[in-house]
């Protein structure tokens, strides 16, 4: 029974090892890290992931393609990363990370204006509690007096074109475009907000300049790491269950094939009965013989005396 229960646990281990080497979503990072383009940029979408066995394409989804991979018709594929070397409003679209397996992970917005104006804002949601900084600019400057607009109303115009968002809240997610005078209104973009988790940790993201490299990668880094962690633990627990095993097959066999404990060298109370008894009698038989030769000695003693 007790083998049974041992055997069952031990196959829960093997299955829990077996999940953990499931894939992994990736996330797909942006560089330069922008929601809008002008036409004729260039930009790199890469597949962070952490597992490089599970074969992350970038696709998309726009006007003119839908779930087209990259390579098919745009872009330049290079293992997980795509580059597009020269956008085209046709180019605006859903993108995201897909598997082999049909994984996908979280998908993002990209906007190429023909315009003169952009607003540079997050391609990926930030986290409630974070500041943030938009930017409006033409093809040839960023330091222009600009209005910045939600939701259709307006929020404040900055002389330099630049405008701080301190501390982010879920009020503060929504449609933003912004307006300079004289060179015209940028698209719209979101900015989604996301609720901080409980426990502290680096900020996922803050908005940089056009220049600035994708997010770093060791969040992932420290996730892969705790997968390998827990599974070398899983296998030293399944190891120490295989021996445990073995001690307890080992043990019922010696006591089939050895009997009774105790074995041959043991002794009972019938032994030692039977023992005291013997070393009874054998006294009895010598006091008897002493009796018989006293008996006999005194006899031949009392004819002498006679005589």
């Amino acid at each position: 029974m007790m083998e049974t229960s041992l055997q069952h646990l031990l196959f829960s281990c093997l299955l829990v090892c077996c999940i953990n080497n499931e894939v992994l979503p990736a996330g797909l990072t942006v560089s330069p890290s922008r929601s809008q383009f002008f036409k004729g940029d260039s930009v790199s979408l890469s597949c962070e992931e952490d597992n490089i066995s599970a074969g992350w394409t970038v696709r998309r989804n726009t006007t003119r393609g839908t779930r087209t991979q990259c390579g098919d018709g745009w872009g330049k594929p290079d293992g997980s990363t795509c580059t597009i070397s020269s956008l085209y409003p046709l180019d605006t679209g859903v993108y995201w990370c897909e598997s082999r397996e049909g994984a996908a992970s979280s998908s993002i917005n990209l906007t190429v204006s023909g315009g003169s104006v952009i607003l540079q804002s997050p391609v990926l949601p930030v986290m409630e509690g974070d500041d943030i900084t938009l930017s409006c600019q033409t093809k040839t400057s960023s330091n222009l007096q600009a209005a910045f607009i939600k939701d259709g109303s307006l929020i404040r115009t900055e002389p330099a074109g630049h405008m701080t968002l301190h501390h982010v809240t879920s009020s503060d997610e929504g449609l933003y475009k912004c307006f300079i005078s004289g060179d015209g209104e940028s698209p719209s973009s979101w900015i989604s907000v996301s609720v901080k988790p409980s426990t502290t940790g680096p900020t996922t993201y803050l908005s940089p300049p056009s220049s600035s490299p994708p997010p770093s990668s060791s969040p992932s880094f420290l996730r892969h790491l705790h997968y390998v962690l827990l599974s070398l633990a899983l296998v030293i627990i399944v190891v120490l269950l295989l021996v445990l095993v073995l001690m307890v097959r080992r043990h019922v066999r010696r006591k089939s094939e050895g009997g009774p404990e105790g074995g041959e060298d043991s002794i009972t109370y019938g032994d030692v009965n039977i023992s005291h008894h013997q070393r009874q009698k054998t006294k009895s038989n010598k006091d008897l013989k002493q009796l018989c030769f006293t008996t006999v000695l005194f006899t031949e003693m009392k004819k002498k005396k006679k005589l």
